[in-house]
């Protein structure tokens, strides 16, 4: 369900590298310029330069979610990026807030992948190159999942006050195009995808 309009409660969220409107970052994807800000905020908030594969993801993740949400009508909300979970050292790709169609505020976490394929993995994990390499990691629902609950646990937003903040995530791998019983899906996984949605890149 699209989030409709910024929410009124937005407090508390500070260490972040990028914070501003959907339309502010859409403009600021279209005319390439998201990756520049995000680095140089990066720079400022860690006094050390984002690796180049950094630097990279942000250029085609960002690009790619901001055409998402150019394409949704996505007006007016709310957008921040590379949000440090407190007391963390882990960050969120994106943060959408806005307000749903019966105007309570909502906030959805999108985890971004640029992953092309994977195979089935032990418990939570799932196998897939990163880092040069073929690795174990977590499942992005079970990844993504985390985070929500470590937030909405954490956030003021979240559970104080007669309405907080409602909170939900998904994960958003642009590249990926899943094949027949495709491991990304495999059974293991589906409580995980049934909490937080994992969407391919033919889920636009």
């Amino acid at each position: 369900q699209k989030l409709v309009g910024r929410p009124r409660n937005t407090r508390n969220f500070d260490m972040r590298l990028y914070a501003g409107s959907s339309d502010e970052f859409i403009a600021d994807s279209v005319h390439n310029r998201i990756a520049d800000k995000l680095a140089t905020a990066y720079f400022s908030t860690y006094r050390r330069e984002a690796s180049p594969s950094e630097v990279s993801s942000w250029r085609n993740s960002l690009r790619a979610i901001s055409q998402v949400f150019q394409d949704g009508g996505f007006k007016g909300h709310g957008v921040m990026l590379e949000y440090e979970l407190p007391l963390t050292s882990k960050r969120l790709d994106c943060l959408i807030t806005g307000r749903d169609n019966l105007l309570n505020d909502q906030a959805a976490i999108i985890e971004l992948k640029q992953w092309e394929k994977c195979e089935e993995g032990d418990a939570e994990c799932i196998v897939t190159f990163v880092g040069g390499n073929n690795r174990d990691v977590l499942h992005p629902s079970v990844q993504v999942g985390q985070y929500r609950r470590y937030l909405a646990d954490y956030q003021p937003a979240f559970y104080e006050g007669p309405t907080p903040v409602g909170l939900r995530a998904c994960a958003y791998l642009h590249n990926y195009t899943p094949h027949e019983v495709d491991p990304l899906f495999a059974t293991q996984y589906a409580p995980y995808i049934k909490e937080c949605p994992v969407f391919t890149g033919d889920d636009v």
